[in-house]
């Protein structure tokens, strides 16, 4: 019943429209998909931000060249910043189109690293081709360098017109950490004369000690030729002062910029003596107890996690120390920004110069989490491998000068900061106790810079007495640990 009231409805409506004055069109083809050019999306690979206020870093190699295929995290280069060296990675998958920097250049942060050409898929029988195309430059490149150098032989009349021909510069660096950098630096070496017998060929410290000897062990001249250069060289002692410029490297640049913007910031200082004779009788003990049972790696401590723990107690008393200033973009005035966590930032002497690595979060450390920490970024800054995220985030700063010596100093507060401390060397003198007798006492001068514009005298003189009260009795800390 239903199919024929139906079919009854359809033939009244046909009617309606056949009887209708508006003309009904049918197409005379039917309509089919069709499929639009495949689109190539060539974007290009933006360097981010990977540190506090560093606005450019200098390329130290590249992984990758162009026509090479990237998967997704696939290394791109290496970069050294002023605090620490970097590995840049992909964030998609695609095929590299144009390096934007040669090795050795500065790329500045927000600008384009790479072009990489985004493929929606990649068959097979295409990533097949890539590579075959990429082997055959390979070797179309060794087959050129084997015949160039037998050209070079063929064509050689004499060493020194040998001698006098540049080398050329390849498209990337030597590979080498930055401590080896600093090493060449140190030793007045080029370090693209050194071949590499590390993995990927990087330069090892063996491998640029082995070529200073070598250097060190060349024949010397004739005689006549050294008794001129030794006549050239009492001339040139005896003569009028001579200038030489150079040009300061990557991390002085960093250095430059970044201490010109912190001594904008109107400092003051204050300093006061402490007294480690409970911290120097407490130690010992410590250290015999993790001789003997080490935890969390740590089998010897040292004044430093105390101090920073004495440091984390103080700023729940101060707040306004953790604190940074800031203007506001509503107001244009200048407002603090409180900080919950205390991040407390370590200045460190390392073989590329002073970096500061970051404690996190010190307040929820013990002592031994703080020590255990403080050698895990000591090890990484030695050795050049610390994160964008060890550098960046530091609330307040300490600076321990104590181990190189001096006794006071007067620290430059680090932008974004408004305090920092600055401890000099222990040593012992003698001294009076309360009874009037003649002791050993072991001490050390705590020097204290903070912002006058958020930060008056008397609150940096209240604070640094907290500080002086937990490592002067180090057993009050017990009572403040969270």
């Amino acid at each position: 019943m239903h199919v024929q009231l139906f079919s009854r409805i359809c033939t009244r409506q046909l009617r309606t429209l056949k009887n209708s004055s508006f003309p009904i069109y049918f197409p005379t083809s039917p309509r089919s998909f069709h499929t639009t050019t495949k689109l190539q999306a060539v974007n290009p690979f933006l360097l981010a931000d990977i540190g506090e206020g560093i606005r450019e870093c200098e390329i130290i190699q590249w992984f990758v060249e162009p026509e090479a295929f990237v998967e997704e995290f696939d290394k791109l280069c290496e970069v050294q910043s002023d605090k620490a060296s970097v590995e840049i990675t992909s964030r998609f998958a695609g095929v590299i189109k144009k390096l934007h920097y040669e090795a050795g250049d500065m790329a500045q942060v927000g600008k384009p690293l790479v072009d990489i050409d985004i493929q929606g898929a990649i068959k097979e029988d295409e990533l097949a081709a890539i590579a075959e195309t990429t082997s055959d430059k390979s070797t179309a490149k060794t087959t050129d360098n084997a015949i160039s150098e037998e050209v070079s032989k063929a064509s050689q009349t004499t060493p020194s017109e040998s001698e006098k021909e540049p080398k050329p510069k390849g498209t990337h660096a030597a590979l080498a950490t930055p401590a080896v950098r600093h090493l060449t630096k140190e030793l007045k070496v080029n370090l693209a004369d050194i071949n590499g017998t590390g993995r990927d060929g990087r330069v090892l410290k063996d491998d640029v000690h082995q070529f200073v000897r070598q250097r060190d062990a060349a024949p010397t001249s004739s005689s006549a030729s050294s008794s001129t250069s030794s006549t050239s060289t009492a001339a040139s002692e005896s003569g009028p002062q001579t200038e030489t410029i150079t040009q300061l490297t990557n991390m002085q640049q960093q250095m430059f910029k970044s201490m010109t913007k912190s001594l904008a910031i109107p400092h003051f200082l204050y300093a006061d003596e402490m007294n480690f004779n409970s911290l120097s009788k407490l130690r010992p003990k410590l250290n015999k107890v993790l001789a003997s049972d080490p935890q969390d790696g740590i089998s010897k401590l040292s004044f430093l996690p105390f101090v920073i723990k004495a440091v984390s107690i103080m700023l729940h008393q101060y707040p306004t120390l953790n604190a940074r200033v800031h203007t506001d973009s509503k107001t244009s005035k200048p407002v603090l920004v409180h900080r919950s966590q205390h991040n407390i930032g370590i200045a460190m002497d390392t073989p590329v110069g002073l970096l500061v690595p970051v404690i996190k979060n010190v307040s929820s450390l013990s002592i031994l989490g703080i020590a255990s920490e403080l050698n895990r970024l000591q090890s990484l800054a030695q050795s050049g491998k610390l994160s964008p995220s060890d550098i960046t985030g530091g609330t307040i700063t300490v600076s321990n000068i104590g181990n190189i010596g001096g006794t006071t100093l007067s620290p430059v507060i680090i932008d974004g900061q408004v305090a920092i401390l600055g401890m000099g060397r222990t040593k012992t003198i003698p001294a009076f106790n309360d009874e009037g007798e003649l002791v050993k006492k072991h001490v050390c001068n705590f020097s204290w810079s903070a912002d006058h514009r958020v930060v008056d005298g008397a609150t940096m003189a209240r604070a640094g007495k907290v500080v002086q009260d937990f490592v002067e009795n180090p057993e009050r800390m017990v009572v403040q640990l969270r």
